[in-house]
């Protein structure tokens, strides 16, 4: 069981659930609702497990301010509160049953706050932005609510320090790899958009960069309209083929991570990117067919991280 800490214990509200409640809280979250998530949260040692919970829980409640059933109420004042209460829970006090497991958590990992206000502003871009032009645009925007996860969660995750003393190995090599968390979190989104082109078509909104989709002859009216056609297909190859290589990039930064963490990084990673295969197996049809992963392919990916954990 993972022990209390005194200051969180001092900071928690009475009329707020204990420390191990909100964890479990956390837990049952993250669980009901990122299964390929938790699956690679579940072969962590349990304190890192339960910070990676506890961040994420936080990451959804910001997400749903903005995708949530009581989104359309939400206003740039109502972000501003957000944010005034992230500097609560990061000062030690927690506002809510979940906030108190991120009070802990924060309690007992370096954890900076940018990343969390950077995810805010990026629920900001979703408030006002429908469109983007460019992917440069698109990418600013999966950095902000997706590549700030990965720096929230590397303190977390640590690093490999077995060697920090060995003169021939560089400052360089026992820096946290930052780029790399970001591509992880950039490649998920983009996977996430592809996913979910048909679902935010229905709201009216479309993530695929404008200029790419005039680059294949493809108008925002046919993709309004779900059409698939070989416009869309190529297109969507060009939109997996980058996706994909931000998934390599961040492979790049798993074996600097701590050894009981690459695992469990190594197989969030494959899942995911896995989503990608099925969109292919479903011909890119998006608009009528979710693609997903099952369990028995979940579980065919876990020996090979594993050993990809060892050797890479």
């Amino acid at each position: 069981m993972l022990p209390s800490s005194k200051s969180s214990q001092r900071m928690t509200c009475s009329s707020l659930v204990s420390i191990e409640d909100s964890y479990e809280l956390c837990r049952q979250i993250t669980a009901t609702y990122s299964k390929t998530f938790y699956m690679g949260t579940q072969l962590m040692p349990e304190a890192k497990s339960k910070a990676i919970w506890a961040i994420y829980v936080w990451c959804r409640r910001t997400d749903e301010l903005v995708d949530g059933p009581t989104s359309n109420t939400t206003t740039t004042e109502t972000l501003q509160k957000w944010e005034q209460n992230l500097e609560s829970i990061f000062a030690g006090y927690p506002l809510e049953d979940a906030d108190v497991a991120l009070v802990d958590t924060l309690s007992r990992f370096p954890i900076d706050i940018q990343p969390f206000r950077d995810m805010i502003a990026g629920q900001q871009m979703d408030l006002y932005s429908s469109r983007y032009q460019t992917f440069e645009e698109l990418k600013l925007y999966c950095y902000r609510v997706a590549g700030t996860v990965g720096l929230m969660t590397m303190p977390v995750m640590g690093i490999e320090t077995s060697n920090v003393a060995a003169p021939q190995k560089s400052h360089q090599q026992f820096q946290y790899p930052a780029s790399e968390a970001i591509a992880l979190g950039i490649a998920n989104q983009l996977t996430n958009i592809l996913r979910d082109v048909g679902e935010d078509a229905r709201r009216g909104r479309i993530y695929l960069p404008l200029q790419e989709l005039a680059l294949f002859d493809y108008t925002e009216e046919d993709l309004l309209n779900g059409v698939i056609d070989e416009r869309w297909r190529e297109l969507m190859k060009f939109q997996i083929h980058r996706a994909r290589k931000f998934f390599v990039d961040a492979e790049r930064g798993i074996k600097r991570l701590s050894p009981d963490i690459r695992w469990p990084v190594w197989s969030a990673s494959m899942l995911y990117s896995k989503i990608l295969d099925a969109i292919e197996h479903n011909q890119y049809d998006v608009f009528n067919r979710r693609a997903y992963v099952s369990t028995p392919r979940k579980f065919l990916c876990l020996p090979i991280a594993f050993l990809r954990s060892k050797i890479l």
